[in-house]
């Protein structure tokens, strides 16, 4: 959100990744995220994992995205990616799309919606990565 260009490769380094595609617009995108936040301490803690959040919004509603995360207090990394050259990179169709992806920078798991529940899903692929 500061503008600064990240290196996506640079994103698995300390273990455990979840990119999650999101935006402000998108109602199941924000349901997900909000109800991960409520476990995500939990998750870190247990796991080591990292959660970075990938905000798709264009020029039209990016000015969004910081004031919907502040209010939030998500402990989230916020990526923008507002030409979604990475959404297009990941193959990444509609949002929310979440993918896990293990310390050596492969995709383990991969969702596409949300639905409740589906963060337990998510979890389990999680506590399979940490028990390896």
């Amino acid at each position: 959100m500061s503008g600064k260009a990240v290196n996506t490769a640079d994103l698995t380094l300390n273990g455990p990744v979840i990119i999650s595609f999101w935006a402000t617009w998108c109602a199941p995108c924000k349901k997900e995220l909000n109800t991960i936040h409520e476990l995500y301490e939990d998750w870190v803690e247990e796991t080591g994992v990292t959660l970075i959040a990938i905000a798709i919004d264009d020029e039209k509603t990016k000015s969004q995205v910081a004031v919907y995360v502040n209010g939030k207090a998500w402990d989230y990394t916020v990526l923008m990616d507002p030409n979604w050259d990475f959404k297009r990179a990941m193959g990444v169709n509609n949002v929310p799309h979440t993918f896990l992806v293990d310390k050596n920078g492969n995709i383990v798991y991969s969702h596409n919606n949300y639905a409740p529940g589906d963060e337990e899903k998510l979890y389990q692929e999680l506590l399979k990565l940490s028990a390896k």
